[in-house]
């Protein structure tokens, strides 16, 4: 009677066909999982064409010589969730402006990304309330200057928010 428990059992061709299913089963699983997450995450582009990007590029640099030779300082500051900005000459008098469009960008995650009007605040400068959640942040800002100029004064920062203020 105990031997009859003890028995060994065989391996046969349906146990091995098992093993195999789960085998390449749980492969083919976690390649279309993985597959799936990486389709609905950052796709790193960061130009929609590159050739023409590169095409621009010098017209780019000729654009930020110019802006260099004006002397202006952009002033961005982030504090109790206020978004501020004024536009300062060499002098470190203020530019008037006719308007500054802010956009907020993650770095690898375009979802969150918004571009904001900051309206004119009673001092002058420009300023807005986002709702923009702590991390890391690029802040490409567009200032518009009443004094004929053409294009617009662009600066970029990179900042890092914790509890609505700049750390």
């Amino acid at each position: 009677m105990i031997g009859h428990i003890f028995r060994p059992k065989t391996f046969t061709g349906w146990h091995m066909l098992g093993v195999m299913a789960l085998f390449f089963g749980t492969i083919i699983g976690v390649n279309v999982t993985m597959a799936t997450f990486a389709g609905k995450s950052w796709t790193g582009l960061v130009v929609q064409n590159s050739y023409v990007a590169g095409q621009e590029f010098n017209e780019k640099v000729a654009e930020a010589r110019e802006q260099d030779a004006l002397g202006w300082k952009g002033v961005f500051s982030f504090e109790r969730g206020v978004a501020r900005y004024r536009l300062l000459d060499a002098s470190g008098a203020p530019i008037r402006l006719e308007g500054v469009s802010v956009m907020f960008r993650r770095p690898s995650y375009e979802a969150e990304d918004m571009t904001l009007e900051l309206l004119r605040a009673a001092d002058g400068s420009f300023a807005i309330t986002p709702q923009i959640g702590d991390g890391l942040w690029l802040v490409d800002i567009q200032a518009f200057a009443d004094s004929g100029t053409s294009r617009p004064f662009r600066e970029n920062h990179r900042v890092e928010i914790v509890k609505g203020s700049v750390r």
